[in-house]
């Protein structure tokens, strides 16, 4: 990966720029606006929300407001919890579009695979969920459909009544939370990773091994942490609503780690705590 319009190759051919801007936590306002506006400035072609960050419309105002064509960025939204099954998948998916003022998805995710208002038969729920989404695919109105959060279960459950695999899972990963089963199920079956928190919700910051890395490679701790995402083959989703860290947080393709780094970097197990169980979720 040489530039932020780099991509990896989903199964059914979409191309998807390896790193994304996230916008969890970003306010539906001017600050939301003219973050994801800085992010598309800086070179971001990857701008990644969901129905529950409550930042839709913000986002999609950034977008229009950039004047860069609606074909040149992916978009990536995602279906809320109170919203699985067939019927509401449909409706959620709509209303999704309506708020970013556009008339399709670049890639439409489940968020959670287990909410508890489903989860005495979140398997079956999960498949009226999917057979939307790819209906919605098969109609054009997304270019990709994937999953969050789910776990090799989860996937089994949702593929062994699909017509179609899912092209992504979004997890948390993060130097020393690898969810290594997970990752090598979705390897197995070509489902590309992306990575949520790439920085351990600012946990990585207070690392004494990463403060050495940072002194090593005269690069920002974020800035590793991002180039050691991709080099482990993970698609990172940093998210800032600071112009100055937006724009370093780009600045990861001019350096590569050592595979030792690498190496090590993953082995911090634990430093940057770990994701709960989706399982559990209490949401």
């Amino acid at each position: 990966m040489k530039s932020l319009t780099d991509y990896y190759t989903l199964h059914n051919g979409v191309t998807i720029p390896c790193v994304g801007f996230g916008t969890w936590q970003t306010p539906n306002d001017e600050v939301g606006i003219t973050s994801v506006k800085t992010a598309l400035d800086v070179g971001y072609r990857h701008i990644d929300t969901a129905a529950i960050y409550g930042n839709e419309v913000s986002v999609g105002k950034a977008i229009k407001a950039s004047n860069i064509p609606r074909e040149e960025i992916f978009i990536t939204s995602k279906l809320w919890n109170d919203d699985h099954g067939y019927e509401a998948t449909l409706r959620a998916f709509e209303e999704s579009l309506k708020r970013l003022d556009t008339d399709y998805l670049d890639l439409y995710l489940i968020h959670w695979p287990n909410p508890p208002k489903f989860r005495d038969k979140w398997e079956e729920v999960n498949s009226a969920t999917w057979k939307a989404m790819e209906e919605l695919y098969e109609a054009g109105k997304i270019k990709a459909i994937g999953v969050s959060n789910f776990r090799p279960h989860h996937l089994e459950a949702i593929m062994a009544q699909a017509k179609i695999v899912p092209m992504v899972n979004q997890i948390r990963l993060c130097p020393g939370d690898l969810q290594e089963e997970t990752v090598e199920f979705c390897r197995k079956h070509n489902i590309l990773l992306e990575a949520y928190s790439p920085l351990g919700t600012g946990k990585v910051f207070d690392i004494p091994q990463m403060q050495f890395f940072e002194q090593k490679y005269g690069k920002s701790i974020a800035q590793i942490c991002l180039r050691w995402s991709l080099e482990r083959g993970y698609l990172p989703l940093p998210k800032s609503v600071t112009p100055s860290r937006i724009e370093a947080n780009a600045d990861i393709f001019d350096f590569q780690l050592e595979e030792r780094d690498v190496e090590d970097i993953a082995n911090l197990t634990g430093a940057c705590g770990f994701g709960g169980d989706p399982d559990l979720k209490t949401f």
